[in-house]
């Protein structure tokens, strides 16, 4: 399949705090918060979810296209894509503004506080979806992540119009859209991930029930953090793959989008969803191995091995064939 990932790319900026944050939020001023935390660690690492996802997908041996808009400083990060299997030839490089940021801090617990600097993001809607897949040849399927909220909206309309299948995947662009916004994002959409939070979001925002989200999505994929993912059709499907085991936890971020580019590559693969769902939370325990979004490797054989171990030999024999173009590190 031609897959293409729509959504932010940006430099992370990773910072450990050594406490809690609860320690200092007090219930009472949560509406006067003015805090500082003075971290331990400062790692600055390649991140945005269009570009994590793709990372993971060229790893595992896909070619996706990356479909996002960078500035002048987007030479190196290139170049590293390219290397894992990215096809960024359709990138837009902004003439005005620096490529994204993003600033999080974790705690001791794994809770994070971040923000996000779009930059050259906020020009995403100028690219042309419909142009893009002409000159491709045709897409088969499109993820539409957090991006700008126009742009994400732009490429939504562009799939319904090319009759591209899609998969809605809002994220951490669910705050800024009101509920006809989000309505237009996953209506329609083959997939819809998100986690539990933003599921409730979801319902929130367009005042559907979880059956009625449903019945405008063809299947609901939700993360559950420590508890697995749990995904419902309206078909009556449900299915809960628990997480795979981590030899340890260093670092949270980008788990979400490693699991989504292993699940598309599964889809890829041609497998069952409950394998893709195998497949992506495999993925996302090697990046909560590690610091930043797209420095974990892989190699086949430890894939395989961790995949049996995980889900059992027959599901380890079912993926091992697809790994002959693993790109290893």
């Amino acid at each position: 399949m031609r897959i293409a990932i729509t959504g932010s790319v940006a430099t992370d900026h990773l910072m450990t705090f050594p406490g809690l944050f609860n320690d200092s939020l007090m219930a009472d001023q949560l509406h006067n918060v003015s805090l500082s935390f003075l971290v331990d660690d400062l790692q600055i690492r390649r991140g945005g979810v269009a570009a994590n996802i793709c990372f993971g997908m060229g790893v595992l041996g896909g070619n996706p296209l990356l479909v996002a808009a960078v500035g002048n400083d987007f030479l190196d990060y290139r170049a590293w894509l390219q290397e894992h299997g990215v096809d960024c030839q359709h990138v837009h490089i902004s003439t005005k503004a620096h490529t994204a940021r993003f600033m999080c801090t974790t705690d001791q617990e794994q809770n994070q506080i971040a923000s996000f600097y779009p930059g050259a993001m906020s020009e995403s809607a100028d690219i042309n979806l419909a142009k893009i897949s002409h000159e491709v040849g045709g897409i088969d399927l499109a993820l539409i992540g957090a991006d700008d909220p126009s742009a994400m909206i732009a490429h939504t309309n562009s799939c319904r119009d090319l009759g591209i299948k899609f998969i809605a995947d809002p994220s951490q662009q669910l705050p800024r859209l009101d509920g006809a916004q989000t309505i237009s994002i996953i209506d329609g959409a083959d997939f819809l991930f998100n986690n539990e939070y933003e599921a409730n979001l979801i319902e929130q925002r367009t005042g559907w029930t979880s059956n009625e989200v449903l019945a405008h999505v063809g299947v609901r994929v939700t993360t559950l953090g420590k508890n697995g993912v749990q995904i419902t059709s309206r078909d009556g499907l449900n299915i809960h793959v628990p997480v795979a085991q981590e030899k340890s936890i260093k670092d949270p971020t980008g788990v979400g989008d490693a699991f989504r580019a292993g699940f598309i590559t599964g889809l890829d693969w041609g497998l069952g969803l409950e394998r893709c769902a195998q497949v992506g939370s495999l993925l996302a325990t090697y990046v909560i191995e590690t610091i930043g979004t797209q420095e974990f490797t892989l190699d086949d054989q430890d894939f395989v091995r961790r995949l049996g171990v995980a889900y059992g030999q027959e599901a380890a024999m079912e993926v091992q064939p697809h790994l002959g173009s693993l790109i290893s590190r």
